[in-house]
């Protein structure tokens, strides 16, 4: 009949009247089935489902010890496990309990766990309307392999989306949690996005305030607090160590970082040129997701709130004074500005990437910042210092960050070749004067370039050379010809002369 199994019965009547003779029409409505039914019982030797057996087949082998001794066992600790609670028979028994029961003691405290066990945490899920919720978290991103010129590039991604919509915004960080690029990735997804959502969710951002003290946890949380009411947000965040409840950004950390690991594979490459080059990467990763969702977009988008006129403050500032060897320390490290700064007071912005210089309310100067992972960490930029090392160069031999006036590999060459050559009196001279010339307008390469060439040749390098490769010839100088008056057209200006 239709709607109804066919029982093996039925295929045994088939079967039996097949052998008989009868054609597969005839054997199949005599065993109560279609035509077709009967192709099928033919062509996929069709059997009927088994009912699974519910009764035990072997005698139990914790009968003696269950209700008496691990039920409350797990009463007590309902985290127990079966592996720690036949561990505990073995020792109680002897041999009495081999390891080949361990199965069915996990059957039995997973049946247990069902039953009688303590209640599991409920995750419940939500509805996000359409400009309600914006979120934010980091992920650590070394596990795609880029590199900069060759070196692991270890680095992090600020992540930003929309829950409605799934809009995006990612930046990559250099220098792992911390207030600074909550505060500037979170700007940055704001104005790019074009709206803000009524409340920001974040983790509950420990690892940003780590190795802070209180009052530094405090004023941090604050100016945090303080960027979201600039913003008109109501900031909220999940518990600690409950990732879940940040889920709708968790989640898609893995689909954000899986989509760039695709892009470099069909890029067919890791390495990149600069960091900027590898976040304009990203940036375009993350244009091809907003393109895809751009209709949800801009539902959403009618549903942001309006920007304010102008950004808050997204970063920290400390004051340092530039002590005479014309550096400052910020953040245990050391850094190099230009001399006529010596002696002055200066603010600096610490940004995630950069730190910004100002005397006064002017901008002086922008370094590159760098992070303290161990040991002694400076940066010292040569730009700075060689005007007036070049005033007293022999101070280069013993110069306590002279590793760091050597841009390239080839400069160091060039400098343990000069000294194995010359007295170091004069080897500073040449040095110095060559570091000189790579300083002007950005010619380092340059200078790297035909440094490395010379070296090649087993040369030796002279400053007079380097200063001739920026010299224009003498054929580019204009050819002037002179041309003289003779002297009786001056007889005009005589008294009484005539012209």
């Amino acid at each position: 009949m239709p709607g109804q199994k066919i029982n093996l019965n039925q295929i045994g009547l088939y079967m039996k009247y097949r052998k008989e003779g009868k054609s597969q029409i005839a054997a199949a409505a005599k065993a109560g089935f279609s035509e077709r039914s009967a192709r099928n019982v033919q062509q996929r030797d069709f059997q009927e489902a088994k009912s699974p057996h519910c009764w035990r087949t072997k005698e139990d082998p914790f009968k003696n010890v269950w209700e008496s001794e691990l039920v409350p066992m797990l009463e007590q600790s309902p985290r127990l496990q079966a592996r720690t609670l036949l561990d505990y028979l073995q020792d109680r028994y002897d041999d009495q309990f081999p390891d080949k029961q361990l199965r069915t003691l996990q059957r039995r405290v997973q049946s247990w766990r069902a039953l009688h066990g303590p209640e599991k945490e409920v995750i419940f899920r939500q509805n996000h309307p359409p400009g309600w919720q914006g979120l934010s978290d980091f992920t650590h991103a070394s596990s795609l392999g880029v590199t900069i010129n060759g070196v692991s590039f270890d680095h992090s991604l600020y992540h930003y989306r929309l829950a409605f919509s799934g809009w995006e915004y990612a930046k990559v960080i250099l220098g792992g949690e911390s207030f600074t690029a909550v505060a500037e990735g979170l700007q940055n997804a704001l104005w790019e996005c074009g709206g803000t959502p009524e409340t920001h969710r974040s983790d509950s951002l420990s690892a940003a305030f780590k190795n802070l003290s209180k009052h530094e946890k405090e004023d941090l949380t604050e100016r945090y607090r303080e960027v979201c009411v600039h913003y008109n947000m109501e900031p909220t965040r999940n518990n600690r160590g409950v990732s879940h409840e940040n889920g709708t950004i968790e989640s898609s950390h893995r689909h954000l970082k899986a989509r760039i690991d695709q892009a470099l594979m069909v890029r067919g490459s890791r390495d990149f040129e600069s960091i900027d080059a590898y976040r304009q990467f990203v940036r375009e990763v993350i244009s091809r997701h907003n393109r895809r969702i751009h209709k949800d977009y801009m539902e959403e988008l009618a549903h942001l709130g309006e920007l304010p006129e102008r950004k808050t403050t997204d970063y920290t500032e400390e004051r340092v004074r530039v002590t005479s060897s014309s550096c400052i320390k910020v953040k245990s490290i050391i850094y190099s500005v230009p001399s006529r700064l010596i002696g002055e007071m200066l603010k600096v912005h610490l940004y995630d990437d950069r730190l910004e210089c100002f005397v006064g309310a002017t901008h002086t100067v922008t370094l590159s910042r760098i992070r303290k992972k161990s040991g002694y960490v400076n940066q010292i930029d040569y730009r700075h210092l060689v005007g007036e090392l070049a005033r007293k160069p022999a101070a280069f031999q013993n110069y306590i960050f002279k590793d760091e006036l050597f841009p390239t590999l080839a400069f160091r060459q060039t400098w343990e070749r000069l000294s194995g050559i010359y007295d170091s009196r004069k080897a500073c001279k040449e040095y110095v004067a060559i570091l000189k010339e790579a300083a002007v307008a950005d010619r380092e390469r340059d200078v790297s370039v035909f440094l490395e060439k010379r070296l090649e040749n087993g040369g030796v390098v002279s400053s007079a050379e380097v200063q001739a490769l920026f010299r224009p010839p003498l054929s580019e100088f204009p050819q002037q010809s002179l041309w003289l008056d003779e002297l009786s057209s001056y007889s005009c200006f005589i008294q009484g002369g005539t012209l």
